[in-house]
């Protein structure tokens, strides 16, 4: 809004109210005064579905190969600014046609104080305790939570970080996320243990080393996965795991192949036969082990069960580590050439470890005054979402919502259009939100229907920039 005849505009997109001189931009590099008018700086982001191409059966004889129809378009969230904190109308209230289906969908850029990221992290490594802190810059801005299989996860951002603690630790936990929403590569220390470099959609770094593949399973896993292609080539197979280590003769699948005890007794805590917990610290050693040599987890070699020559395969739950030993006449594991078929088996392991990624998921709330740029009785949004009546969306991208009360919703980043994010300074990010529902249902759940503004009127007269849709994504004008 303008401020006097000094040219000075004050931006009220969010709590900062940022007073602005001509030419300049506010604090958060998305709005600025332009000739007196506060403008949004970035353009609002069009999605387009490519034309359908008449399918082969359909081409008459006098069809000249053209495309049928217009392509689909939906306006994202992307660029539209806001009307946070105050109960105004949504930017955008978008009509469009879907089949035979009036549809509406209510456009904004949500600003999120209570949001975060929940980060998995696909590797073998020991990134570091459960509970430890995550820090930025010597800032902390997460933590470590629970190992899942095959990855670790990491709970970074929240109110707690956020607003909660320092406004430099709220500096750094904003800058943080949104470079990760948007992205770009990050690099964290995990407190007492790694250092780990975070990119969306692209493999970890753990302490400089690039992470190739995710385990394939514990070690039990392994052994159930595998058993039948290391029997009659080997009499013993252990496979070194930091959570579950298996021992293939004790195992399952071992007796059901009736293979012969072979008395290696390896430490830890047995759990059932052929799986063991314990067996070694964590770490960036074999199996997320602290081991290099698989022959320190051996306790003992049984005399009444083990025999000179037994062949004894020992390897990891990725296949990148693998050894192959032979016991001598005194029952000690010697080192040999691998055999071809083993190595075979082994590669097979590798083969079916799937790519490490670091996968980020942004975590939000939608809360009062964003539902108020949607109805002026704001439950009635929620309880239409929650009955599938309404779509939430980011940038178009699918989103998961949280079951229980309020708009509590997931988004994989790398679904949604390149640098979707921004922030204001309280701090808070900014995430482009999407609630398309038939007209008849905005109507009935108090929506502003005053404000309701053409699809091809938006396209017309605001600046705008198109980005193709994936077509392997749920297009989101599609009604829920």
């Amino acid at each position: 809004m303008a401020e006097g005849d000094d040219g000075l505009v004050r931006c009220d997109a969010c709590p900062v109210l940022c007073r602005i001189r001509p030419g300049k931009a506010g604090a958060c590099d998305r709005y600025a005064n332009c000739d007196g008018v506060l403008t949004r700086v970035d353009p609002l982001v069009v999605a387009e579905r490519a034309e359908r191409l008449v399918p082969f059966a359909e081409a008459s004889a006098d069809w000249n190969g053209e495309v049928l129809g217009p392509a689909d378009r939906f306006v994202t969230g992307i660029g539209a600014g806001t009307t946070y904190p105050d109960y105004k109308p949504a930017p955008f209230v978008v009509a469009s046609r879907h089949g035979d289906v009036d549809m509406v969908t209510v456009v904004s850029e949500g600003i999120f104080s209570y949001c975060g990221l929940k980060v998995k992290i696909d590797t073998d490594r020991y990134l570091g305790p459960e509970q430890a802190r995550v820090l930025s810059d010597g800032a902390q801005i997460g933590h470590v939570t629970t190992a899942e299989y095959g990855s670790q996860m990491l709970a970074l951002g929240g109110v707690r970080h956020l607003t909660g603690g320092s406004k430099r630790e709220g500096t750094v936990t904003c800058r943080a996320l949104l470079d990760l929403c948007n992205r770009a590569p990050v690099t964290v220390a995990v407190e007492s243990g790694a250092e780990v470099v975070i990119e969306a959609g692209a493999p970890p770094v753990v302490d400089g080393e690039t992470e190739e593949r995710m385990r394939v399973g514990c070690g039990s896993a392994t052994i159930g996965m595998f058993a039948r292609q290391w029997h009659g080539h080997a009499d013993e197979v252990v496979v070194v795991d930091d959570h579950i280590t298996g021992v293939l003769t004790e195992h399952q699948a071992g007796r059901f192949l009736d293979m012969r005890p072979a008395g290696i007794r390896v430490r830890g805590r047995r759990s059932t036969p052929g799986r063991y917990f314990q067996v070694a610290e964590p770490g960036a050693g074999w199996g997320g082990t602290d081991i290099s040599d698989p022959l320190d987890i051996i306790e003992r070699i049984d005399p009444a069960a083990a025999w000179p020559g037994l062949r004894l395969l020992m390897v990891s739950t990725t296949g990148e580590d693998a050894a192959w030993y032979r016991l001598d006449e005194g029952l000690t594991p010697r080192p040999e050439a691998m055999p071809a078929p083993i190595a075979q088996a082994v590669a097979r392991i590798a083969e079916n470890c799937e790519p490490a990624l670091c996968t980020v998921l942004f975590m939000a709330g939608a809360g009062g005054s964003l539902r108020s740029g949607v109805t002026e009785n704001p439950v009635r949004l929620t309880r239409s979402v929650k009955q599938a009546l309404t779509k939430v969306t980011c940038g178009g991208a699918p989103v998961y919502v949280w079951p229980g009360g309020g708009i509590t919703f997931m988004v994989d980043v790398t679904k949604m259009p390149a640098r979707s994010f921004g922030y204001v300074p309280t701090p808070a990010l900014v995430a482009p939100i999407e609630f398309t529902m038939a007209r008849a249902d905005h109507a009935a759940l108090g929506g502003h229907v005053a404000s309701i503004v053409a699809l091809e009127e938006v396209l017309a007269e605001t600046r705008h920039a198109t980005t193709p849709w994936d077509s392997a994504t749920p297009w989101p004008g599609d009604r829920p």
